[in-house]
C-alpha cells in the first residue's frame, strides 16, 4: 500500500514540473536530414516534385508543376536555405522552383496559384531579392487576377466542372484565402491598388457568406455568377456540408490573420481569432485534430497534421498581432504545443510529417506523408525560432 501511494504522490508531482521546452533547432535539424534523403532519392527525369508517401509506402510519389502542390517542395527547400545558410540547399530550391515558371504565363486552371508560386518564388525572393523572381511573381499575380468575379467580389477556385459545383455558377473554396498573399504582395511591387482591392473584396466577401454563426467554415460556397447571390454552401473534402473539415478551418485561421497583416483592418484581426477559438475548443487533448470535428469514427478517424501545422504556424503570428495580452500568450502556447506534439515520434519519420489526410472522401491521401504538412511544419518551425530570438516573424531568420 505505501509504495503505491508513494507511487501516485510521484506522478502527481511530476505532473506540476515544468516540461522542457519544444528544442527548435533539433527539430530543424531533424528536417534538414530529412530532405537530405529525399533529395537525393528524386529522380533526374520529369515529374520530379515530391507530393506524397502513401501509408505503408516508404517511396514519395511525384507530380508536375501544374499540380496544386507543386509549389511546396520549392519552398520547404527555400526554408531550409534560410535556416542552414548553406548554399547547396539555395541551389536546390532555384531548380525546383524554376520549375513552375510557365504557370505565370499560361491561363489560370485554377486559383492556387498563390499556393504554387508565393511559397516558391516569393520565399525566394525574400531570401535573394533575385528580380527575375520578382517579374514571375507579378506576372502570376496578373494572371490569379483573372479568375476574380466582380459581379461575386471573389476569386473563381475551380474554372471547370466540379461534383456539386453546378458549374457554370461560380464556386469558392476557403483554401483560397491563401493565395490572397500573392496579390497583396504584388500590389505593393508594381501591380497596383486593384490586386488589393481583389483580395479585400474576396475576403470580405467570403467572411460573410462562408461561415456559420458558430464560425466554423464551409469549405465550398457556390454563387450565382451574373448576381452575386450565394446559392448554397457545401462541402468537397470535409465530413458533411455543416460539419468543420480540420484544414478548411485551419486555411481560415491561416488565410484572415495573413489578411490584417496586410490591411490591418480591425474586423479581419477579431475574424481571424473567432475562427481560431471555435478550432482550439473542440480539439482533442494531443491538439492535433481528426481530419473532420464531425467525422463518425472519432477516436479512430484519421488524423490531419496538415491541418496543426497550418494552425500552428498562423496561431504563431497571431499571437503577434493581438494586443490582449492574455490571449496573445494562449495562442502562442497553444503553437508551440502542437509543434510539440507534431515533433513526437507518433508523428515524425520518412518525410518531415506523418499522419495527415488529403481528401477523405475519395479515399486519397489518408494518413500519409504529404508535402504541404512539412511545409508548414517547418514554416511554423522557423517563425518560432524568430519569435525566441525577438524578431519579426517575416523577418530573415
Amino acid at each position: 500500500m505505501k509504495i503505491t501511494r508513494v507511487y501516485i504522490l510521484v506522478i502527481l508531482l511530476l505532473a506540476f514540473v515544468p516540461q522542457p521546452a519544444l528544442n527548435v533547432t533539433a527539430q530543424l535539424d531533424y528536417c534538414v536530414g530529412q530532405a537530405a534523403r529525399t533529395v537525393a532519392s528524386i529522380p533526374a527525369t520529369l515529374p520530379n516534385l515530391p507530393r506524397n508517401i502513401l501509408n505503408g509506402k516508404t517511396t514519395w510519389n511525384y507530380i508536375g508543376y501544374k499540380d496544386w502542390t507543386s509549389g511546396f517542395w520549392p519552398g520547404t527547400l527555400w526554408y531550409l536555405y534560410e535556416y542552414t545558410k548553406d548554399a547547396r540547399w539555395k541551389a536546390k530550391a532555384d531548380t525546383f522552383t524554376r520549375e513552375l515558371t510557365p504557370l505565370a504565363y499560361q491561363k489560370a486552371i485554377d486559383h492556387d496559384l498563390g499556393f504554387q508560386m508565393y511559397c516558391s518564388f516569393g520565399n525566394g525572393l525574400r531570401l535573394t531579392h533575385n528580380p527575375a523572381y520578382k517579374k514571375i511573381l507579378l506576372a502570376a499575380a496578373d494572371t490569379l487576377a483573372t479568375l476574380f468575379n466582380p459581379k461575386v467580389g471573389t476569386i473563381l477556385s475551380w474554372p471547370r466542372p466540379v461534383p456539386n459545383m453546378e458549374w457554370p455558377q461560380h464556386n469558392t473554396i476557403m483554401d483560397n484565402m491563401i493565395n490572397l498573399e500573392l496579390l497583396f504582395w504584388a500590389s505593393k511591387n508594381g501591380g497596383g491598388k486593384r490586386l488589393y482591392d481583389m483580395a479585400v473584396s474576396h475576403a470580405t466577401t467570403t467572411m460573410n457568406n462562408h461561415f456559420r454563426p458558430d464560425h466554423t467554415a464551409y469549405h465550398v460556397v457556390v454563387y450565382d455568377r451574373e448576381t452575386g447571390k450565394k446559392i448554397k454552401g457545401v462541402t468537397h473534402q470535409g465530413y458533411a456540408d455543416n460539419s468543420m473539415w480540420a484544414r478548411g478551418q485551419s486555411w481560415a485561421i491561416y488565410g484572415y490573420t495573413m489578411t490584417y497583416r496586410e490591411t490591418r483592418d480591425p474586423k479581419f484581426l477579431d475574424f481571424a481569432q473567432k475562427v481560431s477559438d471555435v478550432y482550439l475548443k473542440q480539439l482533442p487533448d494531443d491538439l492535433i485534430p481528426y481530419w473532420d470535428f464531425s467525422a463518425p469514427d472519432i477516436p479512430n478517424a484519421p488524423k490531419d497534421a496538415s491541418a496543426a501545422a497550418i494552425t500552428a504556424s498562423a496561431l504563431l503570428e497571431l499571437s503577434t498581432l493581438v494586443p490582449d495580452k492574455a490571449k496573445a500568450a494562449k495562442y502562442r502556447t497553444k503553437a508551440e504545443q502542437m509543434l510539440d506534439a507534431l515533433s513526437s515520434a507518433a508523428y515524425q519519420s520518412r518525410t518531415f510529417l506523418l499522419h495527415s489526410t488529403g481528401h477523405k472522401p475519395n479515399n486519397s491521401e489518408v494518413d500519409a506523408s504529404i508535402n504541404y504538412a512539412d511545409y508548414y511544419y517547418i514554416e511554423a518551425l522557423l517563425r518560432l525560432k524568430k519569435l525566441k530570438a525577438g524578431k519579426n516573424i517575416l523577418a530573415t531568420l
